[in-house]
């Protein structure tokens, strides 16, 4: 049986799609893996990394979408789950649950994450959170330590 093809071969090098900051959060940094194309909007893939240290944080979400995961590469986050305190770190895995109510609060200089998301232009929505969220930790610069 044949079926029709809903998607292209996609190959994306680093230098052809470089981290931007016009993405969901300006406080950080966004690559496009070319996903959301290639799968004509079925899908998004991008690198997400720190731009600069926290402050509000994410603010209380949820995301219209029907599969969400983020992949931890380097460094660690701290989010809030409902009501739970959740650290990702280097190497870890969420899943994201469709609707979830949450909250980035912080995250490591050098944090950055795969996430994959259907569909590719999914919403995120602001909401009343269920408790309240630890502060951040302050970045200590390399030059104010020596």
């Amino acid at each position: 049986m044949n079926f029709p093809l809903t998607t292209r071969f996609s190959h994306v090098k680093p230098h052809e799609t470089p981290f931007e900051g016009e993405g969901l959060r300006d406080f950080f940094l966004y690559r496009d893996l070319g996903i959301a194309q290639a799968t004509g909007g079925k899908v998004l893939a991008q690198l997400v990394k720190a731009n600069h240290a926290p402050e509000q944080g994410t603010g209380w979400h949820r995301h219209e979408a029907d599969f969400h995961i983020v992949i931890m590469l380097k460094g660690w986050a701290r989010f809030m789950y409902g009501d739970k305190e959740t650290l990702v770190a280097a190497g870890d895995c969420v899943h994201q649950a469709p609707g979830i109510v949450h909250y980035l609060f912080d995250y490591s200089e050098d944090m950055e994450y795969l996430e994959i998301v259907s569909p590719a232009d999914f919403k995120s929505i602001d909401v009343e959170g269920p408790c309240e969220v630890p502060a951040p930790t302050p970045w200590v610069s390399a030059a104010a330590t020596s």
